[in-house]
């Protein structure tokens, strides 16, 4: 079976889905750089429609946003005919199956977190300071 590793760019921002059988489902447009640069100074870039699937879709759609890096392992690329608003069109699809953020994001489309840590209390002392001997031995 082929696989696909690298570095890729997100297209779009995660939506989650949830099957009828109730597993959560992430389809992401991911690019990625190839090949030599072209006459206008850029690498050609390659498009594809890869899906992550179960509760680590869930957990990471928040953080998968449109402009992030990830790492990515896909299985089983292949291209997938479809007929389109401009006649037939293909297109490269695959399944996440090891993913890894790498890409920084502004603090402002972090997500809040559930809850608020709560501080933990000063420790107290064992004993009280004017408990201590004067038989101090140095």
């Amino acid at each position: 079976m082929a696989n696909i590793s690298g570095a890729f760019r997100i297209g779009k921002d995660a939506e989650l889905r949830t099957t009828p059988s109730g597993d959560g489902v992430v389809s992401l447009a991911l690019a990625f750089n190839y090949g030599r640069k072209g006459d206008d100074g850029k690498k050609p870039s390659q498009w594809i429609e890869a899906s992550l699937w179960g509760k680590l879709a869930e957990a990471l759609e928040p953080y998968l946003k449109k402009g992030g890096q990830i790492y990515a392992v896909i299985t089983d690329p292949h291209i997938v005919q479809f007929e389109g608003k401009n006649g037939p069109g293909s297109k490269l699809v695959g399944r996440i199956t090891d993913i890894e953020l790498i890409g920084g994001r502004s603090v402002e489309s972090a997500p809040e977190p559930a809850t608020k840590p709560v501080p933990k209390p000063a420790p107290k002392p064992s004993r009280p300071i004017n408990d201590i001997d004067d038989d101090v031995p140095f």
